[in-house]
């Protein structure tokens, strides 16, 4: 199994992606384990003085003019726990809670947060027994960290609350504890609040959902070249010299993967012979690069701001190199949640312009000579007229989860907190959005690849393109059914979605044209 070791190189995304979905064991380094051992001596010392220090012998938020006595300290780190864990609504999935979890670690072993080694040791524990905290939807404002999910957590790491063991079923913290020979960890100074204070949560959907964005705008990609394929449409638009003329990378990937996909199509520039011919095809064809290349760049930006995020050490107060212990507000998630907010945008007009590309190969006026709704007997048959249905209700509600969350800030903890960033809130709804975007680009396949097999029924001539055919000839088999009477549909875009959402669909293409961007 791979192994994840923290502190002696920077964590990349692969790694939280590795720990998070790919059950990867996490170890801390010797040089982690001794700056965790050098911060906790300089929190020891202040904790000894008769000096307030925030976190250490003061109360939290608005309560941080109270001053808390030696006898009490204790006392102090474990109630900050339990009252924070105040989460309510459906779980949060397992890949998310690892992922928080393996973020706070990473924290923990840079050796700014004052913790003692065994806090540390004890969360890759856990990790490492395939033990899930149990955390709710509803709880983080997006500053003062990710403040009731890492609650919830830090509560496991004491040995009191629910968490999921390995089998999958919720049980008692420290029955679970107890089954792995973990001993609960008894918080002392500093340590309750070093476990909240951080954008974890946030940060790990983030990564999460740019490795998934990613596969899905190339699937996007090959979804709309089978369709211009299918719309008899012209590749010309593909060309490099004029993408090089807009120097957008993106766009450039885009059309590029687009192109290839095509090569070699004999479906490719076609005008129907009773019409107008076309000199240019709709917008949701020619401009498709232009679309998903721009979300591709968003991509970029997303992901730059994912890795330095990834290098910081989000902690208040955090203990400097030089010794101090300084209040501060990196805590707040506005950079993540910016970048969540512009990625569900992003993820909404791809799944727009690709229901727009269905609706007109479902089209008979705007299809050029397919079928109403791609059906086996208009008329009779309906064919693919309510999946597009199902499309459009998906982009519907993408379009509204594209409203931004960080917009919005509501003042809490008697206006201490005044502005937050309501990142969490924008990576929940971006996880629903790609959710929804796999499923749109799902449809979009179903149906250009029944209308590419239309075609090819039609004439020998009309030949589509090798990569195209793999990727009709992979559905099949993965149970997406081709033209036909009508039937049971529910199954054949469940199997398409699972195509899509595996990988399937790129691979397929993949097979012909090699690697695509």
């Amino acid at each position: 199994m791979h192994t994840v070791v923290l502190g002696t190189s920077g964590t990349t995304a692969d790694d939280v992606l590795a720990v998070a979905r790919g059950n990867a064991r996490v170890e801390l380094s010797p040089e982690a384990l001794d700056g965790i051992a050098t911060s906790r001596a300089i929190v020891d010392a202040l904790a000894a003085k008769p000096d307030p220090v925030y976190g250490v012998s003061t109360g939290f938020g608005a309560l941080a003019v109270m001053h808390i006595g030696p006898e009490l300290r204790a006392q102090l780190q474990r109630s900050i726990v339990r009252s924070h864990a105040a989460g309510m609504g459906p779980r949060v999935e397992r890949e998310v809670v690892r992922a928080l979890m393996f973020l706070r670690l990473k924290t923990l072993a840079s050796g700014r947060t004052g913790v003692r080694p065994v806090v540390a040791e004890t969360m890759a524990r856990i990790l490492n027994a395939g033990i899930t905290p149990v955390v709710r939807e509803y709880g983080s404002l997006g500053c003062s960290g990710d403040l009731a999910p890492l609650s919830h957590c830090a509560l496991t790491l004491m040995g009191e609350g629910e968490a999921e063991g390995p089998d999958g079923v919720v049980r008692p913290s420290a029955e679970l504890l107890a089954a792995h020979g973990i001993e609960p960890v008894e918080l002392r100074e500093k340590e309750g609040l070093a476990l909240l204070n951080g954008t974890d949560g946030m940060l790990g959907m983030l990564l999460m959902a740019c490795a998934d964005l990613g596969a899905l705008f190339t699937a996007a990609d090959i979804t709309a070249a089978m369709s211009l394929e299918g719309l008899l449409g012209t590749d010309r638009v593909l060309a490099p010299e004029l993408h090089a003329i807009r120097p957008h990378p993106g766009q450039a990937a885009s059309a590029d993967n687009m192109l290839r996909v095509l090569a070699g199509s004999a479906l490719t520039g076609h005008f129907q012979e009773d019409e107008a011919p076309r000199v240019q095809d709709a917008y949701s064809v020619r401009c498709a690069p232009q679309v998903a290349g721009a979300g591709r760049d968003t991509l970029a930006h997303a992901r730059l701001v994912a890795d330095r995020e990834l290098a910081s050490a989000v902690d208040n107060p955090v203990v400097l190199p030089d010794g101090r212990v300084e209040s501060n507000g990196n805590f707040h998630g506005a950079p993540v949640a910016y970048v969540l907010d512009f990625l569900a945008v992003a993820a909404a007009d791809l799944g727009s312009i690709a229901e727009r590309r269905t609706d007109r190969l479902l089209d008979k006026n705007r299809s050029h000579g397919l079928p109403p709704f791609l059906a086996g007997d208009p008329g009779v048959d309906s064919g693919l007229m309510i999946a597009q249905y199902t499309q459009a209700a998906l982009v519907s509600e993408n379009k509204r989860l594209a409203v931004p969350a960080s917009a919005d800030s509501i003042p809490s903890s008697a206006m201490q907190e005044d502005h937050v960033s309501m990142g969490w809130s924008a990576a929940r709804k971006l996880r629903h959005a790609i959710d929804n975007l796999t499923r749109i680009i799902a449809v979009e396949l179903v149906a250009a690849s029944r209308a590419i097999e239309l075609r090819e029924l039609t004439g020998d001539e009309l030949v589509a393109a090798p990569a195209t055919r793999s990727v009709v000839q992979a559905a099949r088999g993965a149970g997406v059914s081709g033209p036909g009477p009508d039937r049971f549909l529910a199954p054949d875009l469940a199997a398409a979605e699972a195509f899509v959402r595996s990988g399937g669909l790129v691979e397929a293409a993949e097979k012909v044209t090699g690697p695509l961007a």
